[in-house]
């Protein structure tokens, strides 16, 4: 999983992308394509 700063561009860059809020930190999590995993923060 990477950590970035900015999740704008991760959450395009797969039509199966959807963000998910848990215990204070934004995820982007990808269930077709799990290489996609993304943390900020």
């Amino acid at each position: 999983m990477r950590v970035l700063s900015s999740l704008r561009t991760a959450k395009t860059r797969h039509p199966g992308c959807k963000i998910v809020r848990r215990k204070g930190r934004v995820y982007i999590i990808n269930k077709i394509n799990p290489r996609y995993k993304v943390r900020q923060g």
